[in-house]
């Protein structure tokens, strides 16, 4: 059985790369356009770890995290901030959150899809 990955971010063209990396190392995809979007599909399927923007409107990564990790079901999958933020503080708030790993934009897609293969398991 495949696991399922779900993706976040407000980009339509960056959501699509991720997916085809991702859909291509065997994973299912659900996205979703922002924090807000992605918390009407967390309805108690089984997501096996979370790719998150952080700058989006509506609900930005950081407090899409903390509400995530509220839900019992989503309290321990693992959450990837994939974002151009790269200041420690903003690093130091998305962990504070319960953010697992910090990918830098732009990255290589075979990075994003070692670091989901780590942290699903």
């Amino acid at each position: 059985m495949s696991k399922t990955i779900m993706i976040i971010d407000d980009s339509g063209s960056f959501r699509t790369v991720v997916k085809l990396a991702l859909q291509k190392a065997g994973y299912d995809v659900v996205e979703a356009v922002d924090g807000q979007d992605a918390v009407g599909k967390l309805d108690g399927r089984k997501i096996h770890c979370m790719v998150c923007d952080v700058n989006m409107p509506r609900m930005d990564g950081i407090s899409f995290v903390r509400h995530a990790k509220t839900m019992p079901a989503y309290k321990f999958t693992p959450v990837i901030m994939l974002t151009t933020e790269s200041q420690d503080a903003k690093k130091a708030e998305g962990k504070a959150a319960g953010a697992r790993a910090w990918i830098t934009k732009p990255f290589q897609p075979s990075q994003l899809v070692d670091a989901v293969g780590k942290l699903c398991v």
